[in-house]
């Protein structure tokens, strides 16, 4: 229009709002007509196709319709035992032992190696309905009784370890290998320093070798390392004599420790109502042997046991006179030294591994945290001056000489070997090993003030306070001689 042709240009600027009012309600349509097909885009491009979207969703309704569901029926196995254990109802038999009664059911007792043979063989048992047990193993208690029986009507026994050595025994005596398995399981993840001297006798009694092995286990890595006044106590002397001569006990510091640890045991074998502190031990150990100094000084060897009934001290005297006794470790150290000064021996050129573990040193060493740490193990190591450093998760030997310009206490050979094996090991608060690692059997060879690294370290696996045990052997074994006289030979 002309210049009054306002009515055009309203329309004009009308005109966006009617047309978004317009793509809103049919975007709108849109989305219920979405909402009213299930939303599925694919049925608008393909009309006259299957939809996917419903084949998923059909598979799906499929697939959990068909997938089966496990719910236990606690109730079954509660009634069973509840009813026909607890109550003996509709019972067919009674077992009498330790003045105790128990209404049972012989398609139950059946389950027992002991019942089964009982009741079908030619036994006159097999016909009566009330059993009188005798029970020759003392561990067994009407307690252990309950829950040996009560057993045979459930699936699942709770064992607490104060009972497990009972259990155990009525387990063997009525031949059940499930409670019996069960009872070993239990020991074997119970074991600590209240516990591994008895599971470690039951074990024995009863046959479990893998629970004996476990509990030696747990002595070799704790009886040095956690020193307790009770184990020393517990410990009777065949065990602490089967620990001191194996090469897998994990040594503190070096052997005179172990010297140290033998004190304090026979004190308290000897001396058994002592009830001090463990830092008063040694001390007290000490003062009892300096007082009791001439009757373990005689002119013979004695040997002392402890008669385990009465717990009094018996003297056994041996014809063997106390430097008849050591002289052998003198002459055998005497003339390895003379070799090692000698040049005569550079160390062990292969490994025999019955050789190692019967000459070789046991040291340790307790890392309280991570950093760095260097340190010697002192003793007579016939010139072979080790170092150890831990840094930065390796672990490094140097064979030190210090440069010296002449022989003395450290072997200036220009090379030495020395065989070993390192053990590391972290242990929880009961004394169970978390973590550990060994190098195996190894030879080094070193020259003067060389180092190696034998150990590379995963910090994964590092958990502190760590303990470091290791055997090395810095001589050639010395191997027997044929007869006396060449050992006279060598003696002059």
């Amino acid at each position: 229009k002309g210049p009054g042709g306002s009515g055009l240009l309203s329309s004009w600027r009308l005109g966006p709002n009617l047309i978004m009012g317009a793509l809103s309600s049919r975007l709108i349509s849109r989305e219920k007509a979405q909402e009213t097909t299930g939303g599925c885009e694919c049925r608008k491009r393909r009309r006259n196709s299957e939809c996917q979207c419903d084949s998923d969703t059909d598979e799906e309704q499929e697939r959990l319709l068909n997938t089966p569901r496990r719910k236990k029926l606690k109730s079954t196995s509660k009634y069973i035992y509840q009813t026909l254990f607890l109550n003996g109802e509709n019972s067919d038999i009674k077992i009498c032992a330790l003045g105790q009664e128990w209404s049972l059911h012989k398609i139950y007792l059946c389950q027992s190696g002991y019942f089964s043979s009982m009741f079908s063989g030619s036994w006159k048992e097999s016909n009566m309905n009330i059993i009188e047990l005798e029970i020759p193993d003392t561990n067994i208690d009407p307690e252990a009784l309950q829950v040996a029986f009560g057993s045979l009507y459930r699936d699942d026994v709770l064992i607490k370890p104060s009972r497990v050595i009972s259990i155990l025994a009525a387990a063997c005596m009525l031949q059940l290998d499930g409670l019996i398995q069960q009872c070993g399981e239990t020991m074997k993840e119970t074991i600590s320093v209240k516990t591994v001297c008895c599971y470690h006798t039951a074990a024995g009694t009863y046959g479990l070798d893998s629970v004996k092995k476990k509990c030696l286990e747990w002595l070799l890595n704790n009886l040095m390392t956690h020193q307790s006044v009770d184990l020393f106590k517990e410990l009777s002397i065949k065990m602490m004599k089967q620990l001191i001569s194996s090469p897998d006990l994990f040594v503190m510091q070096v052997e005179m420790d172990v010297y140290t640890a033998l004190k304090k045991w026979m004190f308290l074998q000897l001396v058994p109502s002592w009830n001090g502190s463990l830092k008063q031990l040694l001390t007290e150990a000490d003062c009892w042997l300096s007082k009791h100094r001439r009757e373990l000084q005689s002119s013979q060897a004695c040997s002392f046991q402890i008669d385990t009934s009465t717990e009094q001290l018996r003297e056994a005297t041996t014809p063997t006179t106390l430097s008849e006794w050591l002289s052998s470790v003198y002459k055998q150290q005497w003339f390895t030294m003379l070799r090692a000064e000698q040049d005569n021996d550079t160390g062990p050129q292969e490994i025999n591994k019955e050789e190692f573990e019967g000459n070789s040193m046991r040291c340790g060493r307790k890392l309280a945290k991570d950093g760095d740490y260097c340190w010697r193990w002192t003793g007579f190591n016939f010139g072979f001056d080790l170092l150890v450093t831990y840094t930065n998760r390796y672990i490094i030997f140097k064979r030190n000489t210090l440069n010296q310009p002449c022989s003395g206490s450290v072997s200036l050979q220009p090379r030495r070997n020395i065989a070993f094996r390192l053990c590391l090991a972290s242990f929880d608060s009961n004394g169970k090993v978390i973590c550990s690692r060994t190098s195996g059997y190894q030879i080094l060879s070193l020259e003067k003030d060389q180092e190696q690294v034998v150990m590379n370290l995963d910090s994964r696996l590092l958990v502190f306070p760590l303990y470091i045990c290791c055997n090395f052997l810095c001589t050639a074994p010395e191997r027997r001689l044929e007869n006396d006289g060449q050992m006279e030979n060598t003696d002059s």
